[in-house]
C-alpha cells in the first residue's frame, strides 16, 4: 500500500492514471498527452507499473499501458473503511467536533471577566460497588489515577489528600505521549473543603492556564447515596471567578468530565467488590503523590 500511495501522490503520475484509466494508451500517445518527455513519461509508467497500478504489454515497437483496476478498488477499499472508523457513531471524532461547536460558542461569549460565573453542570451516574468503595476510588490517587480523565489522556501527576484543607494536584498528558515529551494537556490544582466519608466530598479546583494563571474556579460537590445495586453519584460542578482565557476550558467540562464518570461506571462496573489495596486510606489525610514513571 505505501509504494501505491508513493506512486499516486506524484502530480504528472496522477495525470498518466487518469490518461489510462480513459483507454490503454502507448507511450508515444501518453507523453503527448501529458506535455511532457517520452523518457520521464518511461519512468513515471515504470514506477507505477512496480506499484501494481498499470501493466505493460509490448505491440511491435510500441509498449502500450493500461490501468489496472483492482490496486485502485483495493485503495479505495481502505480509504472506505478509514472513512467509517472516524465517522462511526459515538467515536472520537464525533466528540471532537461535539467539542469544536461547544468551543467556538464559548469564545463568543467570553468577553468579559466573569463570563461564565455561576454555570452550573450536573452529572448523575448509578455506579457498582457500596458507598464505602466508591468513596476510595474519588479520595485515593492510586485508584483516581485509573479514571480522572477524559478519553485519550492519562493522569501524570496527582495528589488528593483528603481532608478538609488537603492539597489536590491533577495534571494529565496525551495517553499516547509515553515519554512526557508532549506538552502538558491539562493541570489543576485545589484545595478540599468537605470530607464526610461515604456520604459527601466538595472541593475546589484551579484549572491552570498556559502561562500559570488561574482560568477560573470550579466548586465540585459530590454526593453518594446507597442503593440496592450499589451508588447513586451526584456531582455539582459550579463556575465563578471565570476569565477570559478560560473559553477553551469551559467548553471541555461536559464531555470531558462525562468521560471522566463514564470510566469510573466502567471500572467499578469490572470490579464492584474491588479489595484493591491502595496507598492512602480514605480520609487519613495523607497526601499521596501519583506521578507518571515513564
Amino acid at each position: 500500500m505505501d509504494a501505491l500511495l508513493t506512486a499516486l501522490a506524484d502530480p504528472a503520475r496522477w495525470r498518466l492514471v487518469n490518461l489510462l484509466a480513459e483507454r490503454p494508451r502507448s507511450v508515444g500517445v501518453l507523453a503527448q498527452l501529458a506535455g511532457a518527455r517520452q523518457p520521464q513519461t518511461t519512468k513515471h509508467l515504470q514506477t507505477l507499473e512496480r506499484a501494481g497500478v498499470v501493466t505493460c504489454r509490448r505491440t511491435g515497437q510500441r509498449r502500450v499501458y493500461a490501468l489496472r483496476s483492482d490496486a485502485l478498488r483495493d485503495l479505495a477499499t481502505a480509504l472506505g473503511r478509514l472513512a467509517d472508523a472516524a465517522d462511526r457513531a459515538g467515536g472520537p471524532r464525533e466528540t471532537y467536533d461535539r467539542y469544536g461547536l461547544s468551543l467556538h460558542a464559548e469564545r463568543l461569549a467570553a468577553e468579559e471577566p466573569g463570563w461564565a460565573d455561576g454555570r452550573t453542570f450536573g452529572f448523575h451516574r448509578s455506579l457498582a460497588g457500596r458507598p464505602e468503595l466508591v468513596w476510595r476510588h474519588l479520595t485515593e490517587s492510586s485508584l483516581l489515577a485509573r479514571w480522572w480523565t477524559p478519553d485519550d489522556l492519562r493522569v501524570s501527576e496527582l495528589v488528593f489528600e483528603a481532608r478538609p484543607g488537603g492539597r489536590i494536584v491533577h495534571e494529565y498528558r496525551d495517553a499516547e505521549d509515553a515519554d512526557g515529551s508532549d506538552l502538558v494537556a491539562g493541570r489543576a490544582e485545589g484545595v478540599v473543603d468537605d470530607v464526610r466519608p461515604g456520604e459527601r466530598l466538595a472541593y475546589r479546583l484551579f484549572p491552570l492556564l498556559p502561562g500559570g494563571g488561574v482560568a477560573f474556579t470550579a466548586h465540585l460537590d459530590i454526593g453518594l447515596r446507597p442503593t440496592d445495586t450499589g451508588t447513586d453519584l451526584d456531582v455539582h460542578y459550579r463556575i465563578a471567578d471565570s476569565t477570559v482565557d478560560s473559553a477553551d476550558f469551559v467548553a471541555g467540562i461536559e464531555i470531558g468530565f462525562g468521560q471522566s464518570l463514564d470510566k469510573l461506571a466502567a471500572t467499578l462496573a469490572a470490579n464492584p467488590h474491588d479489595a484493591t489495596t491502595a496507598t492512602a486510606t480514605a480520609g487519613s489525610g495523607h497526601d499521596t503523590d501519583t506521578r507518571s514513571t515513564k
